[in-house]
């Protein structure tokens, strides 16, 4: 039996509010740590922080000013089929390894990162004036250097998730997923143990990071300023993997 078979019924997910509009070069880890004390949360070992990505982006300066871009002849082109700026085309094209689908004013790309999401994880929205916002570089270096600088800070073990919402094409609605972690594997894997009728398991492979992404949305929100939740009392395996293995390989994905 593994930690899940064991492990609490229970968990907490606690949302941190209080962080201060986070500018490029900033401390975000100092800025969680001091807003989790005030909070009387605190960290504690094995809290898994969910950070959305947008604060991490802004601290490490992910930030291109609509005014400084200069669209192509495709990007225009594209950009008046889809009813978008020009702009804002141009700066997802740059962040995208390949256009996936585009209609109805929905642009479906793969980002450097191999997510295939919309827009290249480009956006606007809770960022101030003029700029266009893009995802971390390499996110699982982002949630790497998060949780060695709150270890550095509080002493305690954690894990990080770093967050952004996607859709999904076969259900309505949007989630938050995980795009970068560090310090918890990113499946809880159930294949080859049985079930409570004895019948072996043979697909059943949990993204457990993405399920912690959108739970912790669920106090985060989109509009409470809240960009950062701990989840408290999971148990989880400790792993180095990183999240590369929950991106989709094309030659398995029924939807391209």
């Amino acid at each position: 039996m593994d930690i899940h078979d064991t492990g609490s019924l229970r968990i907490e997910i606690i949302g941190i509010p209080g962080l201060p509009e986070v500018e490029p070069g900033d401390d975000v880890a100092r800025m969680i740590v001091d807003a989790a004390a005030r909070s009387g949360a605190g960290i504690m070992d094995r809290d898994v922080i969910v950070v959305a990505h947008k604060i991490i982006s802004k601290a490490e300066g992910r930030l291109v000013r609509a005014s400084d871009v200069v669209p192509s002849e495709f990007a225009r082109n594209l950009a008046r089929s889809l009813g978008k700026a020009p702009e804002e085309v141009e700066v997802i094209l740059r962040e995208s390894r390949a256009i996936v689908r585009y209609r109805r004013g929905i642009l479906i790309t793969e980002n450097r990162s191999g997510l295939v999401m919309a827009n290249s994880g480009v956006d606007r929205s809770n960022v101030r004036g003029d700029y266009i916002l893009l995802l971390p570089v390499d996110p699982d270096a982002s949630a790497r250097a998060m949780r060695d600088r709150i270890g550095e800070l509080t002493g305690k073990e954690v894990s990080v998730v770093i967050s952004d919402t996607m859709g999904r094409p076969i259900r309505e609605g949007h989630v938050d997923v995980a795009v970068g972690i560090s310090g918890i594997a990113p499946f809880r894997d159930y294949r080859g143990r049985v079930d409570g009728f004895g019948r072996e398991l043979r697909v059943t492979n949990i993204a457990q990071v993405d399920e912690i992404a959108s739970a912790a949305e669920l106090v985060m929100g989109k509009v409470r300023r809240v960009p950062v939740a701990i989840v408290r009392g999971y148990e989880y395996e400790r792993s180095e993997e990183g999240s590369s293995g929950l991106v989709l390989p094309e030659d398995r994905d029924m939807f391209r």
